[in-house]
Order: C-alpha cells, then sequence, then structure tokens
C-alpha cells in the first residue's frame, strides 16, 4: 500500500458502470516537490462514499494500491496495459486534521469529567 498526501483538486461524481460496480474519481494535488503532480485516484463499489465528507481544497492522506491490469482488443488480439490507483483510506491532512483531533480531544475530555464529579 502507497500513501500520497496533497490538496484534493477535484472530486468526480459516482458512475455506475454495471449493476454490481461503481467507481468515483478524484485527483490530489501534491505540491511537495518541484513540480506540482495532480494525481488521478479511484474508489470503487461501497468505498465511492469515502469521498462525500471532502470538500476541493482540503488537504488530505490517501492510501492506495497500485493496479496494472492486462487487456486483449478482441478485433485485432492487440494486448494493452492500464494502471489504476484504487485509493483505499482517505484521512484530512494538516491544520485540517489538527482541528479534527482537537474537537474530538474536547468532547473526550467533556464527556469523561461530567461522569467523576464528587458533588
Amino acid at each position: 500500500m502507497n500513501t500520497i498526501k496533497g490538496t484534493i483538486k477535484m472530486i468526480g461524481e459516482t458512475k455506475q458502470i454495471t449493476d454490481t460496480f461503481q467507481k468515483r474519481e478524484f485527483v490530489v494535488t501534491d505540491s511537495s516537490g518541484e513540480y506540482a503532480q495532480h494525481i488521478l485516484l479511484q474508489l470503487v463499489k461501497d468505498r465511492c462514499a469515502l469521498l462525500d465528507q471532502y470538500k476541493v481544497g482540503e488537504e488530505v492522506e490517501v492510501s492506495y494500491f497500485l493496479n496494472g491490469r492486462e487487456w486483449t482488443n478482441p478485433k485485432d488480439n492487440s494486448i494493452r496495459y492500464f494502471n489504476s490507483l484504487d485509493a483505499w483510506k482517505i484521512d484530512y491532512a494538516g491544520e485540517h486534521a489538527d482541528a479534527i483531533q482537537g474537537e474530538a480531544t474536547a468532547k473526550q475530555m467533556s464527556d469523561d469529567s461530567d461522569d467523576d464529579l464528587p458533588f
């Protein structure tokens, strides 16, 4: 499994490919190098909903698998190869992640503090 950190540049709609298969594409911009890289990733099947809570411009860390497949054209028997980056997990990164972590800690502290008051 690989990871990439960057900013969400584009979020596509979920596309129903067959009765049992759907996919959703999105682009993450990695600006860590000399030149920004715009990386197209996809979510498939029930994972398409993972993007629902995210917005363009947010910093994320995406865990993904690099998949490759071979396809033979039935018309001329020529062989082509395709690659895809299948996202498995998406987490907030950067300042947004710190804010969410802070909110979760504050909520946990407030939930815990009410239970043990001696008066």
